[in-house]
């Protein structure tokens, strides 16, 4: 492949099976800024202005009481209420994680809760960390890389190819973070298990990863489906909605129609169809407005059949 499209391709690679073997105290955020309930919300905008953040905890003895959100700083400013003491804005009910749980809890508590980010404590509830889905994103991306690295210096098998054949189709949610990324995974290891050389894994891995957070991410939910011979690997996404107004710009770096929630969840980079096409060998996308997109993404399994780019 091109030395210009080796670094999108490592940003890109994500793959949900990390999650199990990092716990949230790697990923979190340990540098955490917090206001006590003496602070008025006049101190709660000059912290966040002079920090870039976009919420806080409340504590009281370095226990979490509450935490106060832009919004909630908005809703201040517009009803004159920047003199009034924090408790008075703040939200009381705040779920908190772990520091010592697997970051696989995160995620389902991602999915499961409205929130943006979470609190981390300790066994003694005490403040810790903070705790976004860009600090996942981040994490995974770094851990995949490292593995990819070692996968990579390893020796290559001959490819078992009379064992290749495989076929399966995998039903995706929207916002599912917690289930999207494990079919990428079961393919990739599927492909491994069986020889298949190193860099043509990661192609794989990088379209199938790609596509599936596309139909968490973005689509109201859809199909994600491989069909592998000993020649190649045919992976065809097949969404419910909403479609994409114009295919010539989503496939343009950088453009995104991601909305401020994914925005805010680390992904929406623009990245992701792009990514997909870059690692095929054939690629084709077809999409409606108000009835879906589907895409079908062909990597050849034989040297002599991949784009002499690779």
């Amino acid at each position: 492949m091109n030395k210009e499209h080796k670094q999108p391709l490592q940003s890109s690679l994500r793959v949900q099976e990390l999650l199990y073997g990092l716990r949230i105290i790697e990923v979190m955020t340990k540098k955490v800024f917090a206001v006590t309930r003496n602070c008025n919300m006049r101190d709660v905008q000059a912290i966040m202005k002079n920090n870039s953040i976009s919420g806080m905890p409340v504590v009281d003895n370095k226990r979490v009481v509450g935490i106060v959100t832009m919004n909630d700083l908005m809703n201040a400013l517009e009803q004159g209420g920047m003199e009034d003491s924090v408790i008075k804005w703040m939200a009381g009910e705040v779920q908190t994680l772990a520091e010592d749980m697997p970051l696989s809890f995160a995620i389902s508590a991602f999915g499961k809760f409205p929130f943006r980010q979470f609190p981390v404590v300790n066994k003694k509830n005490e403040l810790t960390g903070i705790l976004t889905f860009r600090n996942i994103n981040h994490a995974l991306i770094r851990e995949l890389s490292r593995q990819l690295r070692e996968m990579e210096q390893q020796s290559e098998q001959p490819v078992d190819r009379a064992s290749l054949n495989f076929s399966k189709v995998y039903q995706l949610n929207r916002y599912d973070f917690e289930n999207g990324g494990k079919a990428s995974s079961r393919i990739k290891s599927f492909l491994k298990e069986r020889g298949v050389p190193p860099k043509t894994v990661r192609r794989v891995a990088v379209a199938s990863y790609e596509l599936e957070i596309n139909l968490v991410a973005h689509s109201i939910g859809g199909m994600l489906g491989f069909d592998i011979n000993e020649n190649r690997v045919k992976i065809s996404s097949h969404d419910r909605g909403p479609g994409i107004g114009n295919v010539e710009n989503a496939m343009t770096e950088g453009f995104s129609t991601a909305n401020e929630w994914i925005r805010s969840q680390g992904f929406g980079a623009g990245m992701g169809l792009p990514n997909v096409k870059r690692v095929s060998d054939e690629f084709a996308i077809e999409s409606a407005v108000g009835m879906g997109t589907m895409v079908q993404a062909i990597i050849y399994l034989k040297p002599e059949k991949q784009n002499e780019s690779q």
